[in-house]
């Protein structure tokens, strides 16, 4: 490996004018997602959708990120972010940020969305404006289904606050005593085991209108509409919708933890109602006298209180993606199966002995999702897997996967067919944990042998391991890829795995597996990149091997395409190559924190952003090195938790053919001008338009009509 001859300049990289800051690069990303609803070339329905996803991101963002600062300003932390701000900096900051993105999303849906829907037989009522029919019909329902489940809880010297469980919508409602004249305050739960927007029946539709599609009433103002019902004989003086957010990150001390498993199953209990309040949102009518006893008995701050014109928690939205309205919907997109895994499929025409273990010796195969199906290729490899009584072993790792896995199932299978079967379960994947617990229960109860990873690190890696006797010989095959093992979001995430027989990658892995198994100090893997091993470190010497060509007269050239760069050490190399002249084209969907276009320093850096109906998720690594391209996928962002504080693997791709096929898919990345955003040095992006005389090039379009002929 060659060494740089000198450095190639005096810049201080670590000066925070040259980082751009974490959460404010989130938020900007999600602002992106934000315009694919407000841009009127996205379909109806996808645009509700994207609102929606909106408000989920940023009740995770909340929960996680913003409670880890706040915990940060408690705690007196003053340590400095790489771009120069102190945790109480960065709250402001947030808050200034984020508050016209939250209002332009409720205008968004109130005075366009709202209105359009209508337009196409989908009405989202007003309890005040439904005729007395209606009204009827939604007193009944409310008697006979909300009514039950309901417990108001007065707030009084006999009854404390109520404790509030997370994200959680609730009334505030204010009585008066007809007797005493004194007035009480009381909270009752919208509760979320009821849909959201309750139907009418179509007999019921505004004039009996046959096109109308859907109509209905937001859960909560049923119950505001019902309230006397709830304390009878009690005067209604008024009511306000509030929802809280909780603080839901939490860490175990695995070195204390005799039981991982029941250690975390009882932080998820804790989960629900633990965690301090971050964020109280509320109805912008809600008058100041409760918005001060709420603040007080929440313990939140003015910083903390979101004030939103329109219905709280867009997110419920999502449900209007069942409506049967395929004209507001994007096109179905049809997985194909990989054209060399076809015959499987054609048995009249398959060939003696032509299975996947066959296709994948004779060739690597490369396979891109969701153009090509998860099920026929991924999935099928572990289910013939766990059928073929040839096979011997398979091992593999589990971040998050549905809570109907058919490959979990596939895997239980294999145990019940005497295999060696062991699974890595991560226990620690946010928000899955309960459901990955579920799952590694079922697989020890079958035998399966379920290990929990490493103290201290979370296994994000995404690999298979399959041991098979072959004759007199045993061979292994393998999976490396960039997405979780999970049927579903295989669907709507853009990912990339290889399939191989390769000698060296099958012993690679199976180092890797026994060092997450058993007792192992592997420094050495004949190919991989591993983390926390040496993935930075060769990760950093691929950067500087283009500084050395360029310093030698010749073209360096780096793309790299993955989720997020935050990493400083990685982010300065990528600055010395840049001054060196190399030529650095970085796709980062989500958070990027290197400043790109700065002059001297930055200007051979180009950055682009790709949010579209897929989410961007697959990571590819590309050095020309001087002519002998080097090419990679697999699990790890630029970022110190993926560098130093994660199992990931990362694979070298050698077949030429399938480096051609990713190069060309970088080049169509690249040059995609309809879902892609440019970031300009000062932190902002620029959405890329068409010219009057340029076709549209959105990339995943292109993926689709590749794949579909």
């Amino acid at each position: 490996m060659p060494k740089v001859k000198e450095n190639i300049s005096k810049t201080n990289f670590s000066d925070s004018k040259y980082y751009l800051n974490r959460e404010l690069s989130w938020l900007e990303f999600n602002q992106r997602v934000l315009h694919e609803a407000l841009d009127n070339r996205t379909p109806l329905l996808e645009r509700l959708k994207f609102a929606a996803i909106f408000s989920s991101n940023l009740d995770e963002y909340f929960m996680v990120r913003v409670s880890a600062i706040k915990e940060q300003i408690d705690a007196q932390v003053e340590t400095l972010t790489t771009d120069g701000m102190t945790p109480k900096l960065q709250l402001e900051a947030i808050s200034q940020a984020l508050r016209p993105s939250v209002t332009q999303q409720h205008q968004l849906f109130e005075e366009e969305l709202r209105p359009q829907l209508s337009k196409y037989g989908v009405n989202l009522l007003d309890y005040i404006d439904l005729s007395k029919e209606q009204r009827t019909y939604l007193q009944k329902y409310f008697q006979e289904r909300v009514f039950p489940v309901l417990t108001p809880l007065a707030v009084d010297t006999g009854h404390p606050f109520p404790r509030m469980s997370n994200l959680s919508l609730n009334l505030a409602v204010v009585v008066k005593d007809p007797i005493t004249g004194i007035e009480r305050f009381a909270r009752v739960k919208v509760p979320n085991i009821l849909p959201r927007f309750i139907p009418l029946p179509p007999n019921l539709h505004k004039d009996n209108s046959k096109s109308l599609v859907w109509a209905g009433v937001p859960l909560e103002q049923i119950i505001a509409h019902n309230l006397e019902l709830l304390f009878p004989q009690m005067i209604i003086q008024e009511y306000y919708l509030f929802r809280i957010t909780r603080d839901s990150d939490f860490e175990i001390r695995e070195d204390e933890a005799d039981d991982l498993l029941l250690a975390i199953e009882q932080e998820l209990r804790k989960r629900r109602f633990g965690g301090f309040v971050v964020r109280l949102e509320i109805q912008t009518s809600m008058p100041q006298s409760i918005r001060e006893m709420l603040m007080q008995e929440l313990a939140v701050t003015e910083n903390d209180v979101y004030e939103i014109p329109g219905l709280i928690n867009l997110k419920d939205l999502m449900s209007f993606m069942a409506l049967p309205l395929p004209e507001l919907k994007d096109a179905p997109a049809n997985s194909m199966i990989p054209s060399r895994l076809q015959e499987i499929y054609e048995l009249e025409e398959q060939e003696e002995g032509k299975d996947f273990f066959a296709i994948i010796s004779q060739q690597d195969l490369l396979v891109h999702h969701p153009y090509e199906s998860f099920t026929a290729s991924v999935q099928q490899f572990i289910t013939q897997a766990a059928a073929d009584p040839q096979v011997l072993a398979i091992k593999m790792t589990l971040y998050r996967t549905s809570g109907d896995s058919p490959i979990v199932r596939a895997l239980m299978a294999a145990a019940e067919n005497g295999k060696q079967v062991v699974a890595l379960v991560e226990l620690k994947a946010r928000f899955d944990e309960e459901n990955n617990i579920n799952w590694a229960r079922k697989l020890e109860n079958v035998g399966v042998h379920v290990v929990y990873g490493l103290v201290g690190l979370k296994t994000h890696t995404k690999i298979v391991l399959v041991v098979r006797q072959e004759g007199e010989n045993i061979r292994r095959y393998v999976h490396v890829g960039t997405g979780n093992y999970n049927h579903k979001t295989a669907k709507l995430y853009t990912d990339l795995g290889l399939f191989s027989c390769r000698e060296d990658l099958g012993a690679d892995l199976t180092d890797l597996f026994n060092y997450l198994t058993g007792y192992s100090r592997q420094s050495v893997y004949r190919k991989l990149l591993v983390s926390p091993v040496n993935q930075r470190q060769r990760m950093i010497e691929m950067i500087l091997r283009e500084i050395e060509h360029t310093k030698n007269g010749n073209p360096g050239k780096i793309i790299a395409k993955m989720n997020s760069l935050v990493d400083p050490q990685i982010i300065a190399t990528l600055y010395a190559a840049s001054q060196a002249g190399v030529q650095i084209d970085l796709i980062i969907r989500g958070i990027c924190c290197l400043r790109p276009g700065i002059k001297g320093v930055s200007e051979n850096i180009r950055v682009i952003s790709i949010v579209g109906r897929f989410l961007e998720h697959s990571r590819i690594f590309y050095f020309h090195n001087h002519g002998n391209e080097e090419i990679y996928i697999g699990s790890a962002d630029w970022m110190p938790r993926n560098l130093d504080r994660r199992v990931e693997a990362v694979t070298p791709i050698e077949d030429y053919e399938i480096v051609q096929n990713l190069k060309h898919i970088l080049d169509v990345l690249l040059t995609d001008n309809r879902h892609a955003w440019e970031l300009h040095s000062n932190g902002k992006y620029t959405q890329r338009r068409p010219g009057a005389d340029e076709p549209v090039r959105s990339s995943q379009d292109i993926f689709m009509q590749n794949i579909n002929g």
